[in-house]
């Protein structure tokens, strides 16, 4: 390691893994929360769109990939908001129009496909003083409204109709998330590149959720996944003479797959620890049961803890764990 850090350029390669591998999980949390886990592919493929235009005009490719981006992003999610048009199809117009325009652009501009390649796979090695000065703005751009406005973003991302109930706009909120993946995405192309961005915004969230239970704990997990691999692959692949943005992403999927089996020992161990001792091991993965309901009405902020599981959230209210399930509660 003390080698490594007798390099300039992988100091600078190290700091910019470090900052993309926290803010790249961080918004990515909220994004998983909404079902958009290729988000980050096409707003990567707009990214190229706006890196084709820097090559053109001779400019930076970052601030313009950035701005390139939060259009992008912005408009299809204004259109989706109105009815225009639905997810799946936003996500292909990004997906496309962005492909076409960079690889159009780059090519009028005597620069070819070729001149795309760094943006596509990252380049993390040859990150300048002032790339790396960019990033860490960027990065504190999206990291500070990503966590000061965590409650917000949590509400809006899980349940559209309760957080509209508690007086907070919904459609800003939304626009906030996918504006803030998008400065995410176009920081992140030098770092491990347009086309593995998406993997590292996602795969730390889901491997985070098979560990923990909890959305702030999902979150500090997901972040710390994201740190341990994107600094982890840039160090190994400086000794494995590879590629560090392709390294980094397989460096993330190996802790999702070690996550599986430990995932399996963590429900046994908690179900263990709920459940009476009389009960045996096939009773531990009961199923789905309804419970009469109550008064008491579950929601954030009522007072019990809050679990994260699959698709909806859980109360724990006496020793039992509760879901809203139409006009009536599942007990798990």
């Amino acid at each position: 390691m003390i080698e490594i850090l007798s390099y300039p350029f992988m100091q600078r390669a190290l700091i910019a893994a470090l900052l993309t591998g926290l803010i790249a999980p961080a918004i990515g949390t909220y994004v998983v929360q909404r079902r958009l886990s290729l988000l980050g592919d096409g707003l990567g493929h707009v990214a190229l769109a706006g890196v084709g235009l820097a090559l053109l005009t001779g400019t930076a490719p970052i601030p313009i990939a950035v701005a390139a981006c939060i259009a992008g992003a912005v408009v299809v999610e204004v259109l989706r908001q109105r009815g225009k048009a639905t997810g799946d199809v936003g996500l292909a117009v990004l997906f496309y129009g962005g492909l076409a325009a960079g690889v159009f652009l780059s090519g009028i501009s005597g620069v070819g496909a070729g001149g795309l390649v760094q943006y596509l796979f990252g380049s993390l090695t040859t990150v300048t003083v002032g790339d790396l000065r960019l990033v860490a703005v960027l990065a504190m751009v999206v990291l500070v409204p990503t966590l000061g406005l965590a409650p917000q973003l949590y509400a809006v991302s899980t349940d559209e109709d309760f957080a509209r109930t508690q007086g907070l706009r919904v459609r800003l909120y939304h626009i906030a998330v996918v504006t803030l993946a998008a400065v995410t995405v176009a920081l992140a192309m030098r770092t491990v590149g347009l086309l593995l961005v998406s993997a590292l915004m996602v795969i730390p969230v889901a491997a985070a959720r098979n560990l923990v239970r909890g959305f702030a704990s999902g979150l500090v997990c997901a972040v710390a996944i994201g740190v341990i691999t994107a600094v982890g692959g840039a160090v190994g692949s400086f000794y494995a003479n590879a590629a560090p943005g392709a390294f980094i992403v397989l460096l993330a999927i190996g802790v999702f797959m070690l996550s599986w089996p430990l995932s399996y020992l963590l429900r046994r161990r908690r179900a263990a620890a709920l459940l009476p001792d009389s009960m045996d091991d096939d009773e531990l993965v009961a199923p789905h049961t309804v419970t009469e309901s109550h008064p008491h009405r579950h929601e954030p902020g009522c007072g019990h803890p809050a679990v994260q599981h699959g698709d909806h959230t859980d109360f724990i209210h006496e020793g039992h764990r509760h879901a809203a399930h139409a006009d009536h509660y599942d007990e798990h």
